[in-house]
């Protein structure tokens, strides 16, 4: 019975101790966890050409397996330094228009207008700009104070209507052609994002963009696969740009148009690289 009572006295200490082990890795698990829900992004998305919807199911195929919490929104009006003071990253991808007398359909083809009896009593449709100068100095703010701001596919749009965006999102929006394939070719093989990332081609918006920081933070071009020019602007583009701006840092990526874009596996990798470099998890 002793012998007995011994090994089963042995037992519970080595049970004990497993729990306790136990215990520690969830502790340490759960420290991580609230650690990685402290990272939290907010995304304003949406415009007249670019469903929020599309836009919310690409960017949670980002999101989901780095654990980071993102909020979706399309109330621009909302930005603001006490918004923003509640996240780690800011990301937008929309454009800097709002249209507030209503226009025909979510494209600009004319043949959409042509099946319309009644089209003469829609009036021209004539777009505004939502970004405030206010606005652009809270993402100045915002970004200088250690956080993190992506600037994907037509947000250099916004560049447009605020000097101040501008100055922090490193650049502003030329043009585009209609979809069309191009290869987007990695630059810089030395920065996290873009380290091992294979050049890759994609059917979708060629964004041309004037850049207005250093050389040296240009991380990838595209170019059209079939030698097209652009409106004078020759077949080729700048494609992202990663810096650190104040105590924060700044990613631009230009593809993102189509899911399909967004989805593409080179790229998919390069848009979690540039989360986690946002947060400086890179």
């Amino acid at each position: 019975m002793k012998h007995r009572s011994d090994k089963f006295s042995r037992r519970r200490l080595l049970d004990g101790a497993l729990v306790a082990a136990g215990a520690g890795l969830a502790a340490t698990a759960q420290s991580a966890a609230q650690n990685k829900a402290g990272q939290r992004a907010l995304a304003l998305i949406g415009d007249r050409y670019h469903n929020a919807d599309y836009i919310r199911v690409g960017l949670d195929k980002v999101f989901t397996p780095l654990g980071v919490k993102v909020d979706y929104t399309i109330q621009y009006e909302a930005i603001s330094r006490d918004l923003l003071k509640n996240y780690r990253l800011f990301l937008i991808l929309r454009d800097g228009m709002i249209w507030p007398d209503g226009y025909l359909g979510p494209d600009a083809y004319t043949a959409y207008e042509q099946g319309l009896e009644n089209k003469k009593e829609f009036p021209a449709a004539k777009p505004e700009t939502w970004i405030t100068e206010e606005q652009g100095a809270a993402i100045q703010e915002f970004v200088r104070a250690g956080n993190g701001f992506y600037a994907l596919h037509n947000s250099s749009h916004v560049s447009l209507s605020s000097k101040n965006y501008r100055e922090v999102m490193g650049g502003a929006y030329i043009g585009h052609p209609t979809l069309r394939p191009f290869t987007v070719r990695i630059t810089n093989h030395d920065h996290p994002i873009t380290s091992g990332i294979k050049d890759f081609i994609v059917n979708d918006e060629q964004h041309y963009v004037a850049y207005d920081k250093e050389s040296k933070y240009l991380l990838a071009e595209a170019e059209n696969i079939d030698q097209l020019d652009y409106d004078g602007h020759g077949t080729k583009s700048i494609s992202a740009w990663a810096y650190d701006y104040g105590s924060g840092r700044v990613v631009f990526t230009a593809v993102g148009h189509t899911i399909h874009a967004l989805w593409v596996p080179e790229y998919l990798e390069m848009q979690k690289r540039a989360v986690r470099w946002l947060l400086k998890e890179l």
